[in-house]
């Protein structure tokens, strides 16, 4: 009897001298993360984190920068945030941002490397890259796609043409609904696959539309709940089933072929001739052959091509699909649009970059559609590469700094009607007005490296499509504003009538 007795108190003893040490490690783990993460001193103020997981439950992922205006509300213009592997700081405000983007652009020039963007990149490419490679990379690009008609009538030429290509394939629709994202994506994707790949690809092509519905659904997984816990949880993530191993299966799926078209390059490649980008990095590589001391390389080549092909497929086609979304629900503004095309250009001849200046209105509604579309709330987001002072608080070095564009661009004070489709924003006695508070591309030497590209690519292809058709509603369907969040904000997917104008 006596024997059970002293088992059964040392069963109990033993549970609880368990139950004991794994309280105690909790607590001592949470009492670490605590110091480790404790906030420094002048850090922005902002909301009350979780251990480990910092403020990952505060953050909205169907709307986060909306959520987020609430913290803004809360504690003012720099909010200061922990998402478990850095911390971070949101901006707003005009003066803050310019001080950010270009006054004290060198203290915030690098990116910063995301758990995901470091398993999919590495600190490779455009996006992701920073210091002398980055330069050196995009000093490259730049001079290289100016050398392939960036900025020149011939880059305009193959927009008009592929505008005409993507009339006559929704033409074939004969005023039907139709829903118009790919035929959309494979247009303004073939701009800039003529520069990097050398070709464009046809509306029935089956591998490329593959492709094009891959990269969508890339751009869309990368921001969904389970995919953001990786990022707050790699290693642990790792070994656990969810949605983040079909985006890292998706993206060596886009590295393939990319390694594909290279190596197919390769088999015809001439350096005193050059085709496209591919062929001219490739003798880039040849005149750089010590990887030791040059960041040209094939896994370089492979990056920037993806970033080349995602930042020149995703981000304009949005803002034409959310243009004709905005024309079939505001029918009085398309009608304008209509007439000032009439009127400038008339049905018998294309529209060009230099009828631009003529068209105000319709210059001012794609404007409009810019802003509202708010296709990249938090810009690119940049890391703080020195211990700096913003607006009077202390950014220590690697602190993350997104700059808050939904607010810049829904600003009350700014806008006379901020939350309203309204293409008055951008005119002034009939004339088009330029906006300092309208920063879709960003600023400063981070800026959209495509920009000049996607401003053409929008007044043509969206002059082209509203010359040729009225974009409605179909019959007893209601059409939303409803966002796509992903890497950028996207239009739900809708159905459009497209009927032909005489």
């Amino acid at each position: 009897m006596l024997a059970a007795v002293d088992s059964l108190a040392a069963a109990l003893w033993g549970a609880l001298h368990l139950r004991t040490l794994l309280l105690g490690a909790a607590v001592f783990l949470f009492f670490a993360d605590f110091l480790k993460r404790r906030r420094p001193q002048n850090f922005p103020p902002g909301p009350w984190r979780l251990p480990f997981l910092g403020n990952f439950f505060q953050l909205d992922f169907e709307k986060t920068d909306l959520a987020l205006q609430r913290h803004v509300k809360n504690y003012g213009n720099l909010v200061g945030m922990d998402l478990a592997y850095t911390s971070a700081v949101l901006v707003t405000g005009l003066p803050l941002i310019k001080e950010v983007l270009t006054y004290m652009d060198q203290n915030f020039m690098n990116r910063p490397l995301t758990p995901i963007r470091k398993r999919v990149f590495g600190k490779k490419g455009l996006m992701g890259s920073n210091g002398q490679i980055w330069k050196e990379q995009r000093r490259f690009t730049l001079t290289t796609l100016r050398n392939f008609g960036l900025g020149k009538k011939t880059i305009e030429e193959r927009i008009q043409e592929e505008a005409h290509h993507l009339a006559e394939v929704i033409a074939e629709e004969k005023g039907e609904p139709f829903n118009p994202h790919f035929k959309i994506n494979n247009a303004v994707s073939n701009i800039i696959c003529s520069v990097i790949f050398g070709e464009r690809f046809d509306y029935q092509d089956a591998e490329f539309q593959e492709l094009l519905r891959l990269l969508d659904k890339v751009t869309h997984l990368e921001m969904t709940p389970m995919c953001q816990i990786y990022t707050f949880l790699p290693r642990i993530m790792e070994f656990l089933p969810g949605p983040h191993h079909t985006l890292f299966r998706g993206w060596d799926e886009l590295k393939s072929f990319v390694s594909r078209v290279i190596e197919n390059h390769r088999r015809d490649w001439n350096p005193d001739e050059l085709r496209d980008f591919i062929d001219a990095y490739l003798k880039e590589m040849a005149q750089h052959p010590d990887k030791t001391t040059s960041s040209f390389d094939e896994e370089n080549l492979i990056f920037i091509t993806l970033d080349l092909f995602f930042a020149g497929t995703e981000t304009t086609s949005s803002v034409l699909r959310w243009g004709l979304l905005y024309m079939a629900l505001y029918p009085e503004v398309q009608e304008k649009v209509h007439a000032e095309i009439d009127r400038v250009i008339g049905q018998g001849q294309q529209p060009s970059l230099a009828n631009r200046e003529s068209m105000p209105y319709t210059n001012a509604v794609i404007h409009e559609v810019l802003r509202m579309g708010n296709i990249v709330p938090l810009n690119g987001p940049r890391e703080v590469t020195v211990d700096t002072t913003l607006g009077g608080y202390h950014l220590p070095k690697g602190t993350m700094v997104l700059t808050n564009l939904t607010a810049l661009h829904r600003d009350p004070t700014e806008w006379a009607t901020p939350d309203t489709f309204n293409p008055e924003h951008f005119l002034e006695n009939g004339q088009f007005k330029k906006r300092e508070s309208f920063l879709p591309f960003s600023l400063g030497k981070r800026g959209c490296l495509g920009e000049q590209l996607a401003r053409s690519e929008l007044f043509i292809f969206f002059t082209s499509l509203l010359q040729k058709f009225t974009f409605k509603p179909p019959k007893n369907e209601k059409l939303s504003l409803k966002i796509r969040v992903g890497m950028t904000l996207s239009p739900e997917s809708y159905n459009i009538c497209a009927v032909p104008r005489a």
